[in-house]
């Protein structure tokens, strides 16, 4: 089974079956979004969107009430197409364990998503995660998905390693293979056995080729759609590893290994 193991809602939602229908993927896992670029229909609208996204991106998340509007959007595709979609859970980082906890029950685990993320923070907040990590420990272990391009740096990588190794049961997932630090972050990774590398906007194909070969059973194919193409990612996968036991893992069997599907 192929998996997309990190997109965003794409709306009309018939959109998002047709790129998984042409790249042959199976099921994608859905993330919360505040925004639609992918519905501009010029540059001043492709702009605006963007610009939502750069906040989002340096820490000032939406508030809960827009969280619950994403989640809704979330939850009515998957409510289509129920053999398709599956879905990580939006938390507000900066609440209290209890406030936390309470989020977590009703909004991840009531709504039957599979882990918590993505998680975009600015430099220097990678601590606020905390209570998400004991949410996880509560709830089962879910994963924990954590965006580390820019505006993240090397420090805050290092700082979630240190969560990763503090909470060794939970799954963290290193979104986008720490950017411009991928050679870094796949060495901090490989000695954390509970550390996953995601491979969306993979700074440069040797990154992807080497956290293939040095972490195979812990790399996860996604396309980061709308940002990126699930067929062009799913072809940079084959293209760039010959050995069919680690193409299997990356591009499915991990994650659904992973999520217990």
């Amino acid at each position: 089974m192929i998996i997309d193991s990190h997109s965003h809602v794409m709306l009309p939602v018939e959109k998002q079956i047709e790129l998984m229908n042409e790249a042959g993927i199976d099921k994608t896992i859905l993330f919360y979004t505040s925004i639609h670029p992918e519905q501009a229909t010029d540059f001043q609208g492709f702009e605006q969107e963007m610009g939502k996204l750069f906040k989002i991106l340096g820490g000032q998340v939406s508030g809960a009430e827009a969280r619950k509007t994403g989640i809704e959007e979330q939850l009515q595709s998957i409510r289509q197409y129920p053999d398709r979609f599956l879905a990580f859970g939006s938390v507000p980082t900066g609440l209290p364990d209890k406030e936390t906890s309470a989020w977590v029950e009703q909004q991840v685990i009531g709504n039957g998503f599979k882990g918590f993320g993505e998680f975009t923070l600015a430099p220097g907040q990678i601590n606020t995660l905390e209570p998400v990590f004991k949410s996880s420990c509560e709830f089962g272990y879910l994963p924990i998905w954590v965006h580390t391009l820019h505006p993240l740096g090397l420090n805050d990588i290092r700082e979630l390693a240190e969560l990763a190794i503090k909470y060794p049961k939970v799954p963290v997932i290193f979104g986008h293979l720490g950017g411009l630090n991928w050679l870094d972050t796949i060495k901090i990774t490989k000695e954390i056995s509970n550390a996953y590398l995601d491979i969306s906007a993979f700074y440069t194909t040797i990154a992807l080729s080497l956290a293939m070969l040095e972490l195979p059973e812990r790399t996860l194919f996604s396309s980061d759609s709308p940002y990126g193409d699930p067929l062009l990612a799913k072809m940079a996968v084959e293209r760039h590893t010959k050995d069919p036991y680690t193409r299997k893992r990356v591009l499915g069997d991990t994650i659904a290994e992973l999520l217990k599907l």
